[in-house]
């Protein structure tokens, strides 16, 4: 008698009290896992369980490692299958998983639990409106938007973090901006924003000539530290000793008030700052357009979105070393967002780039490699073909790593989305060799 085999399935299943994380991983058995989950030593009956998606695919651990590469931005570890949580970017897994070569088909998972058992019923699904899965269209294409209040604060030590990454002669005698950075106290450090605070303590160490903080007089005033409804900026130099403030008549802070640029174009030879999230366009064109050296935060996915791609293909933004994921609100509680840093500074030498497998187009394993209807190569798991000429697309992965300074190029300024057998496919980045 033949053998049947048995079923494959990737699942999301979050936790009730854990709210800004969620697990995807792989199983043979949907009922016996989510069982495993829900008696795990230390999980109580407050705290269960339960499969937000899950779906049968032909081979499950091709399937979750090209998950791993793809979304490695938003694991929270390396050797853990616990993902970044959040509608946004639940909606982002599920739609890659459904775009995936190797998905069978959709199913939902009906638990119904007594006092000693739970009963699975698997049930055939369609794909499910933005209503069901309780998403709009604005939260999907423009998420930064629709938070109006995004006043997340950067910790010292993804700061620290990054800036170690660099030759420290980039900083000596210059000016450093940090125009969207908020309080200074040099008497408090609690009250102080870490990038203050970093320039602070380090002054001498880097060399600088200046530093220059502003204080922008927002509803929302970090740790209470300044006068609500003042605007200030803060002054240190190498010969004053400690800094000094100054408050400007009509000056709110931001950093497209008139003040702010003239300290821009006049005085600022580096800006390094996390500027808001929901300004992002507006501050990368004054910056980029300013000329001057910078080290920002920015959202992770402006990579390839439109607004963003040109700086990158022109080669006037790159993508620093790290992500960021973590902040801290005005009430210094924690708070999850998906960052990453950008710089103008030439990088060279990425720790990363050992996740790039550059190697000729026939040694590409077949599963990674398909051409879409328009005749397009498609290249997944990290992998880049060294012998191909023509534009190819691929996932931002190796972009975040450091493709781009292995010559190769941006080919156009907006994302790339490709159609296989007329279905629609997640959006990439068309590249090709220099």
């Amino acid at each position: 008698m033949k053998k049947v085999k048995a079923k494959q399935y990737i699942y999301i299943v979050k936790s009730l009290n854990e709210i800004n994380t969620c697990k995807i991983g792989k199983t043979s058995n949907l009922k016996r896992r989510l069982k495993e989950y829900n008696s795990t030593a230390g999980k109580s009956i407050s705290n269960p369980s339960k499969y937000l998606f899950s779906c049968e695919v032909s081979d499950m651990k091709a399937v979750e490692k090209d998950i791993k590469n793809e979304y490695f931005i938003q694991r929270e570890s390396d050797n853990r299958e616990i993902y970044f949580y959040n509608k946004h970017l639940l909606a982002k897994y599920i739609n890659y998983i459904r775009s995936h070569s190797l998905f069978v088909e959709e199913i939902s998972v009906e638990t119904d639990d007594n006092k000693t058992n739970t009963v699975i019923k698997i049930v055939k699904k369609t794909t499910p409106s933005l209503e069901d899965r309780g998403l709009t269209q604005q939260d999907i294409m423009n998420k930064a938007k629709r938070i109006k209040n995004d006043e997340f604060y950067t910790q010292y030590e993804d700061i620290e973090k990054e800036l170690s990454m660099y030759d420290k002669k980039i900083w000596k005698n210059k000016c450093v901006f940090c125009n969207c950075d908020d309080a200074v106290n040099e008497n408090d450090a609690t009250k102080t924003s870490a990038f203050a605070l970093y320039f602070i303590r380090n002054f001498k160490e880097l060399g600088l000539k200046k530093l220059i903080c502003t204080h922008y007089a927002s509803k929302e005033d970090l740790f209470n530290a300044g006068k609500k409804g003042y605007a200030y900026f803060y002054i240190m130099t190498k010969d004053g000793g400690k800094g000094k403030y100054e408050y400007p008549k009509d000056y709110d802070g931001s950093f497209d008030h008139e003040i702010s640029k003239k300290i821009l174009e006049e005085e600022a030879d580096i800006v390094c700052t996390n500027p808001p999230f929901s300004r992002a366009i507006d501050y990368w064109q004054l910056l980029i357009e300013s000329g001057k050296k910078f080290l920002i935060i920015s959202n992770q996915t402006n990579i390839k979105n439109q607004p963003y791609m040109s700086y990158i293909k022109d080669n006037k933004v790159r993508p620093g070393y790290n992500r960021v994921l973590s902040y801290r609100n005005p009430y210094k509680q924690i708070v999850m967002a998906s960052g990453h840093w950008y710089t103008n500074f030439s990088i060279n030498d990425r720790p990363k780039y050992s996740k790039i497998k550059i190697m000729p187009l026939k040694e590409i394993p077949d599963k990674y490699k398909i051409y879409d209807d328009k005749k397009i190569l498609i290249i997944d798991n990290n992998y880049i073909p060294s012998d191909y000429k023509k534009p190819f697309a691929i996932s931002i992965s190796p972009i975040y790593s450091g493709l781009l300074e292995k010559g190769y190029k941006y080919v156009q300024d907006k994302e790339y989305v490709p159609y296989i057998n007329g279905k629609r496919k997640f959006g990439r980045v068309l590249v090709q060799k220099i």
